[in-house]
């Protein structure tokens, strides 16, 4: 089944160039039944990405885009009065599909965004007395500007620590911007196939949630996780007076099962500290508070996860 997400991520390098980090947090998030927040500024192929990922998957796909005056009917559904039948109907929001892009959410109200993340946590939408069950898979990609600041509505942690992984995506290389430029300017770009059906996907979960993770592998990553919390023990006090807050405990649960993707993906049967490592950023950097001391600094939780990486003894 892995030669199945090789032909997954072939397709989707078809009208996107680079990016293999975005790429494959998208598969992680996607077969471990999460969701994943990007940051990055405008033009970075994400929403081009996540189509092209629901084609290849043949997968239903929306896009909602957040605004200060969005409502959470907007995004959910609501009931709405027929004159003609003397009653009222369920319309169905943008959330009733497979992937669903969450365009800008921090520009979104908090009652927006909470809506959408109960969602997410639930899997289901109540809209009047009846309750809808969201058709699996059910993954979200949201995303968020990091430039802006003016309008915007940042997510709580609470909030932040719902969606499994936060993906930094970066600009292109200089030699991958010109193959973006040159396949756009001749239209070059190749028509994405249907590669993997709904059943194959859950086939592939299932190998997945049977990979091998040593004792010892599954004390180390709770070992990154607690030295978040308790940085002292690991002879870590110089980043002691920068957290406020260490990584909550979704992370291990997170960890556990991104790994084991993560392992999948790059065809073993067993999970090895480099799948840790790779993953462990992008699991944790959204799930640290920092204290003041810290962004008076100018101290970023990725420097905070390196140390930790860094000092923790690899099994």
């Amino acid at each position: 089944m892995i030669s199945k997400i090789q032909k997954v991520k072939a397709e989707v390098a078809k009208v996107v160039v680079g990016q293999e980090k975005m790429i494959d947090s998208l598969l992680i998030a996607l077969l471990c039944e999460g969701h994943i927040l990007i940051e990055g500024v405008p033009g970075l192929a994400k929403t081009t990405t996540v189509n092209a990922l629901s084609k290849a998957l043949g997968l239903n796909f929306k896009r909602a885009q957040f605004t200060p005056d969005l409502l959470p009917s907007d995004i959910l559904g609501a009931e709405i009065y027929d004159p003609q039948n003397n009653q009222f109907k369920i319309k169905k929001g943008p959330i009733f599909t497979n992937l669903l892009l969450a365009d800008e959410i921090n520009r979104a109200p908090a009652k927006v965004q909470s809506a959408l993340l109960e969602v997410m946590q639930e899997k289901q939408v109540t809209l009047g007395d009846t309750t809808f069950k969201l058709d699996p898979p059910f993954f979200v990609m949201a995303t968020q500007n990091p430039v802006e600041q003016e309008g915007v509505y940042q997510l709580p942690e609470a909030q932040l620590d719902r969606f499994m992984l936060k993906l930094v995506v970066d600009y292109n290389t200089k030699e991958e911007e010109l193959e973006i430029a040159r396949r756009i300017s001749s239209g070059s770009s190749g028509e994405i196939n249907a590669v993997l059906s709904a059943n194959e996907l859950d086939e592939i979960k299932a190998n997945i949630s049977s990979i091998h993770v040593d004792a010892e592998v599954e004390a180390y990553m709770i070992e990154l996780v607690n030295a978040t919390r308790n940085p002292k023990e690991y002879g870590l006090e110089e980043i002691e007076e920068f957290i406020q807050f260490g990584a909550s405990p979704r992370v291990s649960i997170d960890m556990f099962k991104a790994v084991k993707a993560m392992a999948f993906m790059r065809g073993k049967d067993f999970v090895t500290p480099i799948d840790v490592a790779y993953i462990a950023k992008e699991l944790m950097r959204h799930r640290i508070v920092l204290t003041y001391e810290a962004e008076a600094e100018g101290v970023t939780t990725d420097e905070i996860i390196q140390k930790v990486l860094e000092t923790v003894a690899i099994p």
